[in-house]
């Protein structure tokens, strides 16, 4: 039996601002996250890409500190502070020791509650994202990720680059980044999640006195649209590179789904690790690749599943066909008792492992709270999956992994 029970404490500020904790008394550190609900899919068409240029614009300067000021705080304490963008969220973390509580919790809050965005620094802040831009076109499975989803949501916010596009970076504004702040960055749309040797008491004072000034909720954007019908598409794209790329893959299930635990089994059994089915037959058998899985992504009302291999563009075609057959196998032969306990183990051990790191547990709460409104508890996230049976893994895979619904984006090397 598996006992993962889990202290959680929330508290609703009078702006609105949710603030969770999780007390880890074994611990000498903390997490610290402010999440926003918003992500690039509410980035406006020609502003693509706003919410992650948001994200590291914050850093150049606050009301109460500048740039440099930012970036030494938590540092210069053994700690560090950064942030990321996804889909639907944006995330401002820090980490440090338990006895810098108050100094995370103000650096984290102070990059939302107040940034100044300087002119100067904005201009500069583009040249830094289009050479991101780059990297990321210079890097193959991170290019063809980004094709991928373009193909399974065509003319969707979802479908576009969290990153966005030179041409709608190159043209972003301070009154545009204000604006997206003073629209996004509400109370309603806050979360602050911490994880650690920490007192809730404590981590509220401190949030209290970070928001106080916050601004009330504004005039929202528009919601999100609803998506367009899913139609399996084919992609083939060349770049000047040794390698081939390849991915298939499909719509999947939104988070909220009830199938969501089979699914994740699911993808375990295929493409989760070494021991995985596709990793076997691919790589191990027939020599085929160096890398080969398959990935899962849910959202709030979507999702994607898929695999990936990176190999010689010769193969391609007969690669298609071994995971094909992967995909039938799991529709035809039911998965033994053997398989089945091994995959859930995986899963079980993943969680566990997990909750060694005080980033993870900040994450999930924050994660939860946004998609949820509540936090599940680890064993609650475990007997969902030990739920998981041999029939409803056939019955769901006969269904879901139909060749005929799948996409197809491939990258290969140019003449």
């Amino acid at each position: 039996m598996w006992t993962l029970s889990r202290v959680i404490t929330k508290t609703t500020l009078e702006n609105g601002v949710r603030v969770l904790s999780e007390a880890v008394s074994s611990v000498r550190s903390i997490a610290i996250g402010v999440w926003i609900d918003s992500g690039s899919r509410n980035d406006p068409e020609h502003l693509a890409g706003i919410s992650h240029f948001v994200e590291h614009t914050v850093f150049k300067g606050t009301a109460k500190r500048r740039m440099h000021q930012i970036a030494s705080r938590m540092e210069s304490v053994g700690g560090y502070m950064n942030a990321f963008t996804s889909k639907e969220h944006t995330c401002y973390f820090a980490r440090a020791l338990d006895s810098y509580l108050a100094r995370g919790v103000d650096s984290t809050c102070d990059l939302v509650a107040s940034p100044v965005f300087p002119e100067r620094e904005i201009e500069k802040e583009k040249g830094v994202v289009l050479e991101e831009i780059k990297m990321y076109e210079d890097t193959p499975d991170e290019y063809i990720a980004d094709r991928f989803e373009s193909v399974i949501y065509p003319a969707q916010s979802i479908g576009r680059p969290i990153i966005g596009y030179p041409k709608t970076i190159s043209r972003l504004r301070r009154e545009d980044l204000c604006e997206y702040v003073n629209r996004e960055y509400t109370p309603d749309q806050i979360v602050v999640a911490a994880a650690g040797n920490l007192c809730h008491k404590t981590l509220l004072k401190s949030v209290e006195k970070a928001f106080q000034g916050l601004r009330p909720a504004g005039s929202k954007g528009p919601e999100k649209p609803e998506l367009s019908p899913y139609m399996p598409a084919e992609l083939s794209l060349t770049r000047p590179i040794q390698q081939g790329h390849l991915i298939l893959g499909r719509r999947g299930i939104t988070i909220h789904s009830k199938q969501r635990a089979v699914l994740e089994i699911i993808n375990t059994i295929l493409g989760g690790g070494s021991s995985s089915r596709l990793n076997q037959r691919i790589r191990e058998r027939y020599g085929f690749c160096y890398s080969v899985y398959s990935f899962l992504n849910m959202y709030s009302d979507c999702g994607d599943f898929g695999v990936y291999v990176g190999l010689d563009a010769s193969r391609i075609e007969r690669s298609i066909r071994l995971i094909f057959r992967e995909f039938d196998r799991l529709a035809q032969t039911p998965v033994s008792n053997q398989a089945l306990n091994r995959a859930k183990g995986q899963a079980r051990g993943g969680i566990a492992l997990g909750l060694e790191s005080m980033s993870n547990r900040m994450a999930r709460l924050g994660k939860q709270e946004l998609y949820f409104g509540k936090i599940t508890s680890m064993d609650e996230v475990i007997a969902e999956l030990e739920a998981v049976t041999t029939d409803e893994i056939q019955s769901f895979a006969a269904e879901f992994l139909r060749p005929e619904q799948f996409s197809r984006v491939m990258l290969v090397p140019s003449a």
